[in-house]
């Protein structure tokens, strides 16, 4: 059916949220823009008049196109080569959605959308509408067709299953720079020791590189062995600068609400490294360097001003 301009007009004032939400249940900016047009499409097809409040409409075909995706995503990353991260999202991209309040920012930051992998697709759905949009949970219920005493049931499992996997900490934007460039120091000082002091008891590094850049299949796990592979990370070698095809640049920035490290080559970001910051001392390194989930941070990244290098490296 052809839309009116007003259709097309309504559409576009939900895009941001529902934006927002696909990359929260998807942890992918290039599958949630898929989502959101798929959702237009039906959008298009359908007898808009007959629709009493279009944002629920919208927020429902979103939603179950999201949950068809996540139970395809679950076999598919069976296969997947090496550990498997979302897509980061650079300081001000869009689809980070809103950003008021804590529940906000902690439900897009990397360490709890690498969490929510542990999530149902349904668990997942739940957490992300109550915790990051606030949705009734009557209208949660609603959207995947459940009473809501068992929306309210799923949403207490998910955030306890959130909850047993993190250490929730606001760290202000200067103590996490300043612990950035500590890291930073220690990592290029080629001694492990400083290293080991920034970091906690049980730190973990892991790396995604799906199978198209260099990146080891398990995580590093306890502060020794993840200081002595960052050390030997940023040691510099003729072999990293011919795998790399030159000698990258490092920025300190933001990624999903998180202190890290943008990696840059030629005006191309090729690694992004969020860091996990505790009052303990940084607790997870998660890099991502798959080049398909960097294309997006690579645009940003041209488009904005990002300031000086902190170093070069290899």
């Amino acid at each position: 059916m052809a839309l009116t301009m007003n259709d097309v007009a309504r559409f576009e004032a939900s895009m941001p949220r529902l934006q927002a939400i696909a990359y929260r249940l998807l942890g992918s900016a290039g599958d949630a823009e898929d989502a959101v047009q798929d959702t237009f499409l039906r959008w298009q097809a359908t007898d808009t008049g007959r629709i009493e409040v279009p944002e629920a409409w919208l927020t429902k075909v979103l939603t179950n196109l999201c949950l068809n995706q996540l139970t395809s995503a679950r076999a598919r990353r069976e296969t997947y080569v090496g550990q498997w991260l979302p897509e980061p999202l650079l300081d001000g991209d869009p689809m980070l959605g809103p950003a008021e309040t804590a529940e906000q920012r902690e439900s897009v930051s990397y360490a709890v959308l690498a969490l929510m992998e542990r999530l149902s697709p349904n668990e997942r759905v739940v957490y992300v509408l109550r915790e990051a949009f606030g949705y009734p949970h009557r209208r949660i219920a609603e959207i995947l067709d459940i009473t809501e005493a068992a929306g309210q049931q799923i949403f207490h499992r998910a955030k306890k299953h959130i909850a047993d996997g993190k250490v929730r900490t606001e760290i202000d934007e200067a103590a996490a720079r300043r612990i950035v460039d500590e890291f930073l120091a220690a990592a290029t000082s080629g001694r492990t020791e400083p290293l080991v002091r920034l970091l906690t008891a049980d730190a973990v590094a892991i790396g995604d590189g799906g199978g198209k850049v260099p990146a080891r299949a398990k995580a590093f796990e306890g502060a020794l062995a993840v200081a002595t592979f960052m050390r030997g990370l940023f040691k510099p070698s003729q072999a990293k600068r011919a795998l790399v095809g030159g000698s990258p640049e490092i920025y300190a920035a933001s990624a999903n609400n998180t202190p890290a490290l943008v990696v840059v080559l030629d005006g191309r970001v090729i690694g992004v490294m969020c860091l996990e910051i505790t009052a303990d001392g940084i607790s997870a390194f998660r890099s991502q360097v798959n080049p398909d989930k960097l294309e997006r941070a690579t645009r940003r990244w041209a488009a904005a001003d990002h300031g000086e290098a902190l170093l070069t490296v290899f």
